[in-house]
């Protein structure tokens, strides 16, 4: 077996990376992390990358019978002498050219060759070169999830000294603590940070979707700010002074208000991953949400810090209060046409549905930005400036872009697509839910449609039998204005169940003002980071007798 291994490495290096059933098992054979064995599998320790995706080669040509005999032989054989460092000697490991190593737990591993691919940019790993990971995955918890664990064990290269092994849990603060509550009806997708959709049976009860379950997209930890003392720096232009903007300045402005619904760029991302794994949060339907918003205008508070239109600048940029471990803010920027466009409507809102905002939703200030997708929406704001080029945050260069089906992370080019600034068009059923049974005779169907850009809505078809036949829903909430519709219209249709019917397979598209359709499937629009998932949306009910 060992000569096969070593006849069949070199040529399948490549292959080695696909995932067989038989070494997905062998992966959760064996660990050598007791710290975290039980909740979380990860590739054994071998000192040898080649080797640990060597057999997994030889599981799919061998059957699993034999590489679980042969894997568990390279096991004990790491067990019984894993390379042991000293935490000093990891401190050293802090560069490039000293290679770069961390720890996790009692591990050890040379993430090198990884800090260029790591999504988060170089940057982020470097804080943890020659030290624990535990605080930084603390504050982003997306980590803490069975494939990157799998994928930092792949680098793992010893363990450390039995007198320098850090404590079973390692104490660090917890930047999570002081997060507010929240409504338990919320749909949780993810803890640290927070974020979490609107329950589907909640979301039409009501066109202006109560503050409580308004869904909630955080990056980092809440901030906890203080209103007496909260200061927004608005930049002037060269040679003009800043603005230091007190909320009390802020409601001198003339107050305005629109209704306007937010929608994630990765909502119904979850059905995008039944078609191909993607990177990101498994949205479903409920990540929008509309509210009545009241603030000052974007225009007049840039026109009074001195701004106007410009051919040189052509972008403003805002920045959050929230924050990582290097004092880098949540960022994003909009087009300055649009911003300076009294009709945009582009807001610094202060208040939600009649109410200051809550901390979830930006406390004290946040923009708004109709029709665009809500990561643009930044909030806790602390800072709006207008700049030649779009902002440089992670969250506007390296994230919410769309790509063709084609690309993956070993190819995407992030330079090469434009941020995603309007929305598509977009729908789906709130009532049934899948799975759900409903009576013969006759169903009620349910939904929200949407299209960016202040496109109207103006019209739904729904089908009851996958799209051979349609029938039109009737549109309801507020009338809307052309280019300027920057709310949802909720829809229902009262429809007759076909006799004899034991399934429904329920589908609805939406149509906005410029004849923009649906997609009718979802493989054609995937990509790489799971957004802009806009297919026509299908639900599949029972029938009682």
């Amino acid at each position: 077996m060992l000569l096969l291994h070593r006849a069949v490495v070199p040529g399948l290096r490549q292959a080695c990376r696909l995932k067989s059933t038989a070494s997905q098992l062998c992966i959760r054979a064996c660990s050598t992390n007791d710290s975290f064995q039980s909740q979380h599998p990860s590739l054994a320790f071998t000192g040898d990358h080649s080797s640990t995706r060597g057999w997994r080669v030889v599981g799919t040509l061998l059957g699993l019978g034999a590489v679980l005999a042969y894997h568990d032989h390279r096991c004990k054989a790491a067990q019984k002498s894993p390379r042991i460092y000293t935490r000093k000697e990891v401190s050293t490991h802090c560069s490039p050219e000293t290679r770069i190593w961390v720890t996790l737990g009692n591990e050890v591993f040379d993430v090198t060759e990884f800090v260029e691919l790591h999504p988060g940019g170089p940057a982020k790993l470097m804080l943890a070169a020659g030290g624990p990971l535990e605080p930084f995955w603390a504050l982003y918890a997306v980590h803490n999830q069975s494939h990157v664990r799998e994928l930092l064990a792949e680098y793992k290269i010893g363990e450390l000294s039995p007198e320098d092994k850090a404590p079973s849990t390692l104490k660090t603060s917890d930047p999570y603590a002081n997060d507010p509550v929240r409504h338990p009806a919320l749909k949780v997708n993810s803890q640290r940070p927070y974020n979490a959709e609107s329950p589907p049976g909640l979301l039409t009860d009501n066109y202006i979707t109560p503050n409580p379950i308004f869904f909630t997209r955080n990056h980092l930890p809440v901030p906890d700010l203080d209103p007496a003392t909260y200061r927004l720096n608005v930049v002037g232009p060269s040679g003009r002074k800043s603005l230091s903007l007190s909320l009390a300045d802020l409601r001198k402005f003339p107050k305005h208000e629109i209704t306007a619904t937010l929608q994630c760029a990765g909502n119904r991302r979850s059905e995008m991953t039944q078609v191909k794994e993607v990177r990101g949060l498994d949205w479903n339907t409920g990540a929008i949400s509309t509210a009545r918003w009241a603030g000052a205008r974007l225009c007049d508070v840039l026109a009074k810090a001195g701004h106007r239109l410009s051919e040189s600048e052509s972008h403003v940029c805002f920045e959050g209060l929230d924050s990582d471990p290097t004092g880098t803010a949540y960022g994003a920027s909009i087009p300055l046409a649009r911003a300076m466009n009294p009709e945009a409507e582009v807001l610094l809102a202060y208040e939600m549905n009649g109410q200051p905002l809550s901390r979830d939703h930006g406390f004290p200030v946040r923009v708004v930005v109709p029709g665009v997708v809500a990561a643009r929406h930044v909030k806790w704001l602390g800072k709006v400036s207008v700049e030649p080029q779009e902002s440089f945050s992670h969250w506007q260069r390296r994230d919410y872009k769309g790509f063709s089906p084609s690309v993956d992370w070993n190819n995407v080019d992030f330079d090469s697509a434009p941020s995603i600034q309007e929305l598509p068009i977009q729908s789906a059923i709130t009532e049934p839910q899948e799975g759900a049974t409903v009576e013969s005779g006759e169903v009620t169907v349910k939904g929200y449609a949407w299209s960016g850009g202040g496109r109207a809505v103006i019209r739904v078809d729904v089908s009851l039998d996958g799209g051979l036949t349609w029938q039109t829903a009737e549109l309801d909430g507020e009338e809307q204005r052309p280019r300027k519709a920057w709310a949802w219209r909720l829809w229902q249709l009262q429809a007759t169940v076909p006799p004899g019917k034991k399934e429904l397979n329920i589908i609805c598209k939406a149509v906005d003002d410029s004849y923009n359709v649906q997609p009718d499937t979802v493989a054609p629009i995937w990509n790489l980071r799971g957004v802009l998932s806009n297919a026509w949306h299908r639900v599949r009910v029972h029938v009682a007798p």
